[in-house]
């Protein structure tokens, strides 16, 4: 089966509210168009299984003046691929307005061909993605790639294309390898624009604290890992929670201190959680706390905060629905920090920060290969997947 969006969309600069944005082709223009095999997300309207990706052959316009055709590598499997494939806690399909999507906005891809406009890159290059989909006039995402962003396809495909400021080039002579690469593009570049947001937040009240008394605590993930090998290069004290002896052994090979969240018991877990905080913190709390897991979490984090301490966050995955006590949060002088993805500077400034220092993901034990994609989601949702960073292949 053919699969087409319903709608051919191009990415146009809107002059009167300054942002960027797609819009419907002109019908009158002739455009080209490209197939690939691809797993795509399936409209519900087309496919009885609302949550299953379908592979089939996928068509989508040629290349505008700005924009390259890539043939993508290595991808990283993301929450929001998850999300989507849930539908929850939006239909991207229904919101996009078309009849299928191809996930995936973290990955690496090789240039093969390139507009006429395009004058950064060369065909043959090999670039990490950059997520942004539609930004504003500052240069802050409003819609991700191969998300909400009408029009935008990811790396679930053998072949796609990108706006030339949707890719950032790998440093040529690299000391890492493509799939820490591809596992870096999303979750390490997120990290790298929220962590300046919370630790300038930190110091604008707590400036003569130094970083060896500044602690910063962590919910698991892979966002918030980078977080604390960022903090730990500041100078900061690092803790983390999670479990499993995979995960356990990752943060003591990298110095960061773990509370293991399986000793605690289920009924008494905010209890015993809040007393190993006070223990590790002579009791004064945590300073930044960062918190990408959501609603199960929130309380607990906030209880864990120190006087003027700062939660941070820029994403969810347990659920995106936060309560607080605004008295309690203004008498503590809490700072609350909330960012989506990065400007595309910030991206440049995280690559660049990362081939130079070594900040970088660590090299993976197991990628998936493409016939393994649908197997790797349901391993994933059902949180039997160890690493932080699940890779796959496309075309490597």
């Amino acid at each position: 089966m053919s699969a087409a969006p319903l709608i051919q969309w191009n990415l146009v600069f809107d002059t009167d509210r300054h942002l960027w944005g797609y819009e419907g082709a002109d019908s009158k223009v002739a455009m080209g168009t490209i197939s690939t095999e691809a797993w795509v997300l399936p409209a519900i309207t087309r496919h009885a299984n609302r949550k299953e990706l379908v592979r089939e052959r996928y068509t989508f316009p040629d290349i505008t003046a700005d924009e390259v055709l890539a043939s993508p590598l290595y991808g990283c499997m993301e929450g929001n691929m998850l999300h989507a494939l849930q539908r929850d806690p939006i239909d991207i399909c229904r919101e996009r307005h078309e009849d299928c999507v191809v996930l995936g906005n973290s990955g690496v891809v090789r240039i093969e061909r390139i507009g006429s406009s395009v004058t950064e890159f060369s065909e043959g290059d090999t670039c990490i993605l950059f997520g942004n989909g539609i930004w504003d006039e500052q240069g802050y995402p409003i819609k991700i790639l191969a998300y909400d962003a009408p029009g935008t396809m990811g790396v679930l495909a053998k072949s796609m294309k990108l706006h030339q400021r949707q890719l950032i080039r790998i440093p040529r002579d690299t000391s890492f390898s493509l799939p820490q690469w591809a596992a870096f593009s999303l979750r390490y570049i997120s990290a790298w624009a929220n962590w300046r947001v919370a630790y300038e937040c930190w110091q604008s009240q707590m400036r003569e604290v130094p970083p060896e008394q500044t602690v910063v605590c962590a919910w698991g993930g892979g966002v918030s890992f980078a977080q604390l090998q960022l903090a730990k290069r500041f100078g900061c004290q690092t803790i983390m929670a999670c479990s499993g002896p995979e995960r356990l052994k990752l943060l003591q090979q990298k110095q960061i201190e773990a509370i293991d969240r399986s000793q605690f018991n289920e009924n008494e877990f905010e209890a015993e959680f809040l007393n190993a905080i006070t223990q590790k913190t002579a009791g004064k709390g945590v300073s930044i706390f960062i918190d990408n897991i959501g609603t199960p979490v929130h309380r607990i984090t906030l209880k864990a905060l120190a006087r003027q301490g700062v939660v941070t966050t820029c994403g969810w995955k347990r659920g995106m629905r936060s309560h607080i006590f605004r008295a309690i949060e203004c008498l503590n002088r809490h700072i609350h920090v909330h960012t989506h993805f990065a400007r595309y500077e910030e991206g440049v400034e995280a690559v660049l920060f990362a081939e130079e220092h070594g900040w970088m993901p660590p090299a993976p034990d197991r990628i998936w290969t493409w016939d393994e994609i649908p197997k790797l989601f349901s391993e994933y949702a059902n949180d039997r997947i160890t690493s932080y960073f699940p890779l796959f292949s496309i075309n490597a």
